[in-house]
């Protein structure tokens, strides 16, 4: 049985992985498929954060990165929780056709390059809390 310290190692180790499939997609133009990896990076940590701060060792079933999050105590901003609300979109709408298209049509590279900027910036905020 995996101690509580090792599924929070898990988690962000695993989350490192998706922030370098993240970057790489980014670089290949693939923009929509880059935000749903920084999705899945961010959601990653976030369970980490969640094991920390909890009993169990096993986050909920959940993707939504502001319901994974405990109410106070994580330094985010109300600005911060709203582009994490935003963000959410990447790992739903990502995954249905009747969503893909318009949502290939708002992610340009300049909105990627912010976002991923701005998942940086949030994944070190919430790292230093674990």
């Amino acid at each position: 049985m995996l101690t509580k310290e090792e599924h929070i190692a898990h988690w962000l180790k695993s989350s490192e992985d998706d922030e370098l499939t993240m970057i790489s997609l980014f670089k290949d133009g693939r923009y929509t498929h880059s935000l749903f990896f920084g999705h899945l990076y961010l959601e990653k940590i976030c369970k980490a954060l969640w094991v920390r701060n909890n009993n169990g060792n096993t986050p909920p079933f959940i993707h939504n990165l502001v319901k994974l999050l405990p109410p106070e105590g994580t330094g985010l901003s109300d600005e911060d929780m709203l582009f994490l609300d935003d963000l959410n979109k990447y790992q739903l709408s990502g995954r249905y056709p009747e969503y893909t298209f318009s949502l290939k049509r708002q992610t340009t590279k300049d909105f990627t390059a912010y976002c991923i900027d701005y998942i940086k910036k949030i994944s070190a905020c919430l790292q230093e809390k674990i």
